[in-house]
């Protein structure tokens, strides 16, 4: 399978290639006339212009030509001595304004010359390539950390895949670039030519034990990661060192295995969570479930025995069976609901609601409360609207205030109140209850956990308060509990501000 992340175009590649290959050529001749420009300037200066014995002159070439070596290179450079040579030789070498040399020392002194030019021109255009290379080396490794920055943060080998050809194009400045997994013998490309970087290549470049350059500047790296093959990468148009190419190869054969060492540990934690939770609803079953089945057996087992009972006692059997039974549903609902927000299932639509409104819908879904004990509510931020899907938040809020009715002393009051910090509003329910013990308080959102005082008070399922906090960070939110015991405990939820709460409350 090939995916092209652009469509190719050859003509902008080859006119790309002939105009690189006409401005080396610019600058070549550029060199060479310079070189000229510079031996003429010097000679007509000393010649007409002003006087100067040999060794000036000698030394004024010499100078002349070292600078042109560094800049130009070594060939601009040989020729500017032969140059310089003949119009020494010729001007200020006696006999002027011949190339014959009468004194024997002359041509020991000229031929010195041509010698030290040519030696020293050397010396400077190879410091010179020294220097470039060393410059030229610097910016690969710049541009293999910067690939390394953007491959970083990929978590997804198929996101990974994707993005290696796109990422090499920006970060090497290449024409095209082509990506060869071999396990799922899948090729990537980007570029002008991306498309047209040779499948076959790709597959043998894979088995190639070093990178290799073909034609047109195009390189064919293997990615290895030990004895392991990955795959390969194709680039073209690109003029780097093999070292830099075996660095790449490297790079990115590391990058994809942690990635996939990281996909592979994502998929055994979740298949550890899911043995737990397989494990930790077993346990519930068995504990939560044996004592509705124990009530609901003994009921249909008097009622199919021979025992007479009466309608009144017939009802009450069957209520008993009928209760356990939406016990059992309730709970089997739960953990269907914790299942699906845990598995990211479940998809929010958060949408501006007031807090008033929210909390006006959820007091309207818990009239039972209301009807044993009063809910007195503090709203000062009635007005300020959050980010929330109604219905799943109303819920969670229904849960606290059922919550405390529940562990509250009969008669007491349960307290609403609402706050607004930063980008966050928050609901607090307050009861009057036992409390929490501090050992306990770090466990009440696990999954089927009680207090311990509690198993026997009250009935549950263990899921309510799980459920809630996987909702409330849905929403990108939390939920905390401050507890004191014997004194009673306060749940707090917090919610995102709408866009508009938020930039008046940094306003003020």
């Amino acid at each position: 399978m090939r995916v092209c992340l652009k469509e190719p175009n050859p003509k902008l590649a080859a006119e790309a290639a002939d105009l690189s290959a006409c401005d080396t050529g610019i600058t070549v001749s550029r060199g060479y006339a310079v070189g000229l420009l510079l031996i003429l300037g010097i000679t007509f200066v000393y010649s007409w212009v002003m006087a100067a014995n040999a060794t000036t002159v000698g030394f004024t070439f010499l100078l002349a030509i070292l600078g042109t070596s560094a800049v130009w290179g070594l060939g601009v450079s040989c020729f500017m001595s032969v140059a310089a040579t003949l119009a020494y030789d010729y001007f200020f070498l006696p006999p002027t304004h011949s190339l014959d040399i009468a004194d024997p020392q002359d041509w020991v002194a000229l031929s010195a010359f041509l010698v030290t030019a040519v030696v020293g021109s050397s010396l400077s255009a190879r410091a010179h390539n020294r220097a470039a290379d060393a410059e030229r080396r610097r910016r690969e490794v710049e541009r293999l950390y910067a690939l390394s920055q953007k491959l970083l943060g990929m978590a997804s080998l198929t996101e990974l895949s994707r993005a290696i050809p796109k990422h090499v194009l920006e970060c090497f400045n290449a024409d095209s670039a082509a990506f060869f997994l071999l396990e799922t013998q899948e090729i990537f490309a980007a570029g002008a030519d991306g498309c047209d970087l040779s499948g076959l290549r790709l597959r043998a470049a894979a088995t190639a034990p070093n990178p290799r350059e073909e034609a047109s500047n195009l390189w064919f790296v293997p990615l290895r990661q030990g004895q392991k093959i990955l795959g390969s990468v194709g680039i073209g148009g690109l003029v780097v060192s093999r070292e830099t190419m075996a660095a790449l190869g490297s790079l990115i054969a590391v990058t994809i295995e942690r990635v996939a060492a990281g996909e592979q540990v994502a998929k055994m934690e979740a298949a550890r969570e899911g043995e737990q939770f397989k494990s930790v609803m077993l346990d519930a079953i068995t504990h939560d479930f044996r004592t509705p089945l124990t009530c609901i057996k003994s009921s249909v087992t008097a009622l199919l025995g021979d025992l007479e009972f009466d309608r009144e006692q017939q009802r009450d059997l069957l209520s008993v069976v009928d209760e356990e039974c939406d016990h059992i549903d309730t709970l089997l609902d739960r953990a269907s609901e914790l299942a699906r927000l845990e598995s990211g299932e479940v998809r929010l639509d958060p949408r501006p609601h007031s807090i008033g409104e929210l909390v006006s819908d959820t007091l309207a879904d818990c009239k039972s409360v209301l009807r044993a004990r009063p809910v007195p509510c503090e709203l000062p931020h009635a007005d300020v609207r959050v980010l929330a899907d109604l219905p799943w938040a109303r819920s969670v809020l229904a849960h606290l205030v059922s919550n405390a009715h529940l562990y509250s002393l009969p008669g007491l009051p349960i307290t609403i109140r609402s706050a607004k910090d930063g980008d966050f509003a928050f609901l607090s329910v307050m009861d009057q209850g036992p409390g929490i013990a501090e050992e306990e308080t770090g466990r009440i959102f696990e999954k089927f956990y009680r207090g311990k005082d509690q198993e026997l008070r009250t009935h549950g399922t263990g899921m309510g308060l799980p459920i809630a906090r996987a909702i409330v960070e849905a929403h990108g939110g939390r939920i905390q509990v401050v507890s004191r015991p014997g004194r009673g405990s306060t749940f707090t939820i917090s919610l995102p501000l709408e866009r508009a709460d938020r930039v008046s409350a940094k306003a003020s």
